[in-house]
């Protein structure tokens, strides 16, 4: 008999853990390859852990709403053969950094082994930790904030971790930070201690209280915590700016309501402006690469790729943000087919992790609910987000060869929140200028 164990899957570059949501299988129940074997979540997506072999569950080693490490073992399958050298599921292909992997990024097999030759579950030396002499895990993330904050090692130390086995995590970083005095009106005090108490990151704020007590407490769910968790992230990482135009778009409503009949029954596929919008931020962005980046320290790294995300609203009221990658190499029937196909299971929950990653920019479509305009945040790593307003039949200053003329025309706002420390008011501008050229320039005679 061998020994197999299960690790906790790699779901994407930045997750660091994942949080078990449901034991599917049981001790000493028999899986099958490829079976579910338990449905993990982490702050992009939820998702099952297929087995990479036949056997038996014979160990479990962490209990549902554990938050696990990534390459943690979680769980021993035991086989049949004296040995084995499975080939990992999809889930777990991706191993962690520390087990080693090939050129090209892909983790090597995954191996049974004996009881006596299980590796414990520690990071590579060096990897997530500073130098405090210590043993204390840190992750990208958090290491990222203390930088940025000039919080030295000593510090950091200090911060009370409410993570596994007291690890700092994102939010009791940013919570200290909240609550930390600001060096600029600090104050020494002659007759201070030696050793100062640290300020305790993790302290409750008093309960809201209501003199009725007519009020309901409805806790957040676990994806409406973590959109939270990001977005206070992002407004404390970017200066936020936003930038507005409005376009008149009557050549594309125009050709919309005339060719849908004939778009779906040729390509069974349901045209809406989405696709549309895409199209053109695509083109704007070939023409302004330098939207296109992240941040990384003092370095811009511009993405070659350009990869659309678009938020999506679930059943649930929570947002989701499925990416099309490559979407200046799809023609407008292609990035139909894409978005409707994305839209369709991300409402059903069947967008699989790689589908929610790596984007480089974000379109986000507030007119679905009759707003006529937004200041959307903006997606980090990501430096810009564009909104979409509901589009409204105006009266409107048209020139003609005659003159100007007033006429009724279908028209909206854009507006783009962009990060002011490395994209400034004339790049920003231009480029929310440029999807709105695209979008007056629609083609109202295009073949479908």
């Amino acid at each position: 008999m061998a020994l197999v164990e299960i690790v906790m899957p790699k779901m994407g570059e930045s997750i660091m853990e994942a949080t078990i949501l449901k034991w599917v299988k049981k001790v000493g129940d028999r899986i099958e390859m490829d079976e579910p074997i338990l449905e993990i979540a982490t702050d992009k997506v939820d998702s099952e852990v297929p087995s990479p072999v036949s056997g038996t569950l014979s160990e479990i080693r962490f209990q549902e709403n554990d938050v696990v490490a990534i390459g943690t073992i979680i769980a021993i399958i035991a086989t049949e053969s004296e040995a084995a050298n499975p080939k990992p599921s999809p889930a777990v292909a991706e191993a962690p950094a520390a087990s080693g992997s090939s050129s090209n990024g892909k983790a090597a097999h995954a191996e049974a082994v004996i009881p006596a030759t299980i590796v414990a579950d520690v990071p590579a030396a060096g990897v997530g930790r500073v130098a405090t002499g210590s043993n204390r895990f840190y992750s990208p993330l958090v290491r990222t904030i203390a930088q940025k904050e000039q919080i030295s090692a000593a510090e950091l130390e200090s911060i009370a971790g409410s993570g596994m086995q007291g690890r700092v995590t994102k939010k009791d970083i940013l919570a200290y930070v909240q609550n930390r005095q600001s060096p600029a009106v600090r104050t020494i005090e002659p007759t201070a201690t030696a050793n100062p108490q640290p300020v305790q990151a993790n302290t409750p704020s008093p309960a809201a209280t209501s003199l009725s007590g007519n009020v309901e407490i409805v806790e957040m769910d676990r994806m409406r915590k973590l959109i939270a968790e990001h977005m206070v992230m992002s407004k404390h990482t970017s200066p936020h700016v936003t930038s507005f135009v409005e376009v008149d778009v009557t050549n594309m409503v125009n050709w919309r309501n005339r060719v849908k009949d004939e778009f779906e029954k040729k390509y069974s596929e349901k045209i809406t402006f989405t696709p549309i919008f895409v199209e053109a931020v695509a083109r704007a962005i070939r023409d302004f690469p330098m939207i296109n980046i992240s941040v990384d320290g003092t370095r811009l790294i511009v993405k070659k790729d350009i990869n659309i995300g678009m938020a999506a609203a679930l059943p649930s009221g929570n947002l989701i943000v499925p990416v099309i990658k490559n979407a200046d190499q799809f023609n407008l029937v292609g990035l139909t087919k894409s978005v409707n196909d994305l839209a369709n299971r991300a409402r059903k929950n069947q967008l699989k992790p790689e589908e929610i990653q790596g984007g480089t920019f974000t379109l986000t479509n507030v007119g679905t609910f009759g707003n006529v305009m937004g200041t959307p945040i903006i997606n980090q790593p990501q430096v810009a987000i564009m909104a979409t307003g509901a589009i409204k039949k105006k009266p409107a200053v048209v020139e003609t060869e005659y003159g100007d003329v007033i006429a009724i025309r279908q028209m909206m706002f854009l507006s783009l929140s962009y990060d002011h420390r490395v994209v400034d008011g004339s790049l920003g501008g231009s480029f929310l200028r440029r999807v709105g050229d695209y979008l007056e320039a629609f083609d109202a005679r295009r073949e479908v």
